[in-house]
């Protein structure tokens, strides 16, 4: 699902809002403005045991060991 940040210019409120289609005109939810702007967002992915980013280790999936990566135990 398409989530974005925005930021309004007129209060300066921050909010996320669903946006389905790029025709969507997308208003404040504080002060009604429809004078908002869409914000660059931080995203993180996982590059081995490091998520890319974010500089947070990965802690392991499995919930039977202590390793930092699954394929030692196949979880």
């Amino acid at each position: 699902m398409p989530i974005y940040e925005f930021v309004c210019s007129k209060c300066g409120e921050e909010f996320e809002e669903l946006v389905l289609g790029s025709n969507k005109s997308v208003i404040c939810k504080k002060c009604g403005s429809p004078e908002v702007e869409k914000k660059m967002s931080a995203f993180a992915f996982k590059a081995g045991t490091k998520f890319v980013g974010t500089g947070k280790k990965a802690t392991s999936a499995c919930s039977g060991c202590t390793s930092t990566s699954c394929s030692s135990c196949g979880g």
